[in-house]
């Protein structure tokens, strides 16, 4: 069974899916395409729209300031094993925290494969929790964000980094 809810939020509109109390998507602005995306990942599952989810009030917690919260939600993540491994790692960078792609690449034991991890982080299927927003360029500017620079700008500031380069 999918949970299906739209959440307003500082940051516009977010579309929270759950599976079995798991966060498996949360997706910014539009949903074309995400019916598509479902049907790929859980074909047989039936999909409840508008239903209240477990991360809701988590997500609530976070954008009221208590950053360390999305820490809590419990998620379900679809990719191939390599892009398991980069989101794994992007959810130990703490709150107010930066990583380049080239030291996340290190970290998952690829330091040769930058784009690759660049790719997985942009392929994440459930960006805010899964803190791909914390990760930059090896010069310390912002690169890249599926949600938009503004919106990897706000969450930064929000989560309290301070880098001047990235402002």
């Amino acid at each position: 069974m999918l949970s299906v809810e739209r959440i307003q939020s500082p940051i516009g509109p977010l579309t929270v899916v759950e599976r079995d109390g798991r966060l498996c998507l949360l997706h910014f602005g539009r949903t074309s395409g995400l019916r598509d995306i479902l049907g790929r990942w859980y074909p047989d599952e039936q999909t409840i729209q508008h239903a209240p989810t477990v991360t809701r009030a988590i997500l609530r917690r976070y954008f009221d300031g208590e950053i360390a919260a999305i820490d809590a939600v419990a998620v379900d993540l679809n990719g191939t094993p390599f892009q398991r491994r980069v989101w794994t790692a992007l959810r130990s960078i703490p709150a107010g925290s930066t990583l380049s792609y080239s030291d996340l690449a290190r970290r998952v034991g690829a330091e040769t494969a930058v784009r690759a991890v660049g790719a997985a982080n942009g392929a994440n299927p459930v960006a805010l929790v899964v803190p791909c927003h914390r990760v930059i360029g090896a010069n310390g500017t912002l690169v890249g964000y599926g949600g938009g620079l503004p919106r990897k700008r706000w969450l930064l500031a929000h989560e309290g980094v301070t880098t001047p380069s990235l402002f």
